[in-house]
């Protein structure tokens, strides 16, 4: 059977592929694993970035939920964050996020969530493709009054913005920040947000019109930003990304301060005040090598996982660890939330700017990030899986591995949203690397 969900749901090109038909089944046979065990009628949350698809999604899942004789209730455009916390708040069932994050509007994707507000593991994913790909005939349909309703919550915003700013305890009144919302989910939120805690907010990228979600804007197209920061002469700038569970900054000189150093900014600031539990931080694979320069020299440990936010969370749940998260933004502060959050990072980023009575620049300094570079190649379904199989790509990357020593690394595999297998390599000179990602890109293009 075929994996319906990569590490952050099921995901595709909107209506071809991501149909509306596998939607509807989506919906029923999530509302029917994930509310198995209830002895009430069920109700399920439903959320969703401003994609022109994400409507007709929405109506297809709403479909399918309803059918099996679950209540679906409508939060509207909303960051994927406040779904799982809505659920929380108000003790639903499960709830789903419609939206496919920082990829451009053609794609959209699906996001369950259990009653807990965490993303649901693989083997609950499993059984709800097993009931769609494998053994559709489960799936019990309900009539007369026994179908569920269709409800809205028309304060799900207000709500969600409530509770991150009680997360923060500092007055963020005398910082200039400007935030770049992607023309996504963080439109409806953030400028109310980020202006109740008290900061002059400048917004850019908030116009949606279901057309330029993520349209050279936003955490995955900084520049927009980097320049609008220093012309304003900003203290600071955040970007989020499409459904706003991810966020970037930028310092007041328009330098970027990614994931990586968003994280060390906080597991530093975190062991100052004796919260930083265990005195550890969880990053993934993709990080860099800069982080284990800065974690020695300020003595703070790290767990190392996979790609993909959720195993970043797999560990933090397992240990109890406050602070986790990846280089693209996605930031888990495990005290306040149960999955990634960008406007509750960004939020944590600047309390720590006011706290520390620093500039940006001086917070970000804390880590230095060696060169990095990254080339994605497209491949087709067929191809999958099949790259690290091949003796002659594996041939290249171990003779660029040898090369680089103690003083870089190699990382290729596969994404887990996108039809991409990812190179990348670190080291301490930019052209060196360049080349030899690029040859082992031109390796696996030649060879599978």
């Amino acid at each position: 059977m075929g994996r319906l969900f990569g590490t952050d749901g099921a995901r595709g090109i909107a209506i071809t592929e991501l149909t509306c038909e596998l939607a509807m089944q989506i919906g029923r046979a999530s509302a029917l694993e994930l509310t198995k065990t209830t002895n009430h009628k069920p109700t399920i949350y439903i959320g969703k970035d401003t994609r022109i698809s994400s409507d007709i999604l929405e109506n297809a899942l709403i479909s399918g939920i309803c059918s099996v004789g679950a209540n679906a209730v409508r939060l509207g455009v909303v960051p994927t964050p406040a779904v799982a916390y809505l659920i929380r708040k108000n003790k639903a069932d499960a709830g789903v996020m419609i939206s496919a994050s920082h990829n451009s509007v053609e794609y959209n994707g699906i996001k369950l969530f259990a009653s807990t507000g965490y993303k649901l593991p693989d083997n609950i994913e499993n059984e709800i493709e097993r009931l769609i790909l494998d053994s559709p005939e489960e799936v019990k349909l309900v009539s007369h009054t026994n179908v569920g309703r269709v409800l809205d919550y028309p304060t799900a915003k207000d709500d969600y913005i409530d509770y991150v700013c009680s997360t923060i305890k500092e007055d963020l009144s005398g910082l200039n920040v400007a935030l770049d919302c992607a023309n996504g989910s963080s439109s409806v939120t953030a400028e109310k947000l980020f202006t109740k805690l008290g900061a002059n907010v400048h917004v850019i990228h908030k116009d949606f019109d279901g057309t330029n979600i993520n349209d050279s804007c936003g955490s995955t197209h900084m520049d927009s930003l980097m320049e609008y920061v220093k012309s304003n002469k900003c203290d600071i700038g955040l970007a989020f990304d499409g459904d706003a569970d991810r966020c970037l900054a930028v310092d007041e000189n328009g330098n970027l301060i990614d994931g990586d150093k968003m994280i060390a900014i906080c597991s530093k600031s975190y062991k100052e005040r004796g919260i930083l539990k265990d005195n550890t931080a969880v990053v993934t694979v993709m990080t860099n090598i800069g982080f284990s320069i800065f974690a020695k020299e300020n003595d703070i440990k790290f767990e190392t996982t996979k790609v993909g936010d959720r195993y970043v969370l797999e560990n933090m749940l397992e240990h109890g660890y406050s602070i986790g998260g990846e280089q693209s933004g996605h930031i888990i502060f495990l005290d306040d939330a149960t999955t990634g959050d960008g406007e509750l990072s960004g939020a944590k980023l600047l309390e720590i700017l006011k706290l520390s009575g620093k500039k940006a620049s001086e917070l970000a300094s804390c880590m230095e990030s060696y060169p990095q570079v990254l080339v994605n190649l497209k491949i087709t379904a067929d191809k999958k899986g099949m790259w690290d199989k091949n003796s002659i790509i594996m041939d290249c990357i171990k003779k660029y591995e040898d090369i680089l020593g103690d003083t870089g690394r190699v990382l290729v595999r596969e994404s887990g949203t996108e039809p991409l297998i990812r190179v990348m390599l670190e080291g301490k000179n930019q052209e060196q690397i360049t080349q030899m990602a690029n040859d082992i890109a031109n390796t696996i293009k030649v060879n599978l």
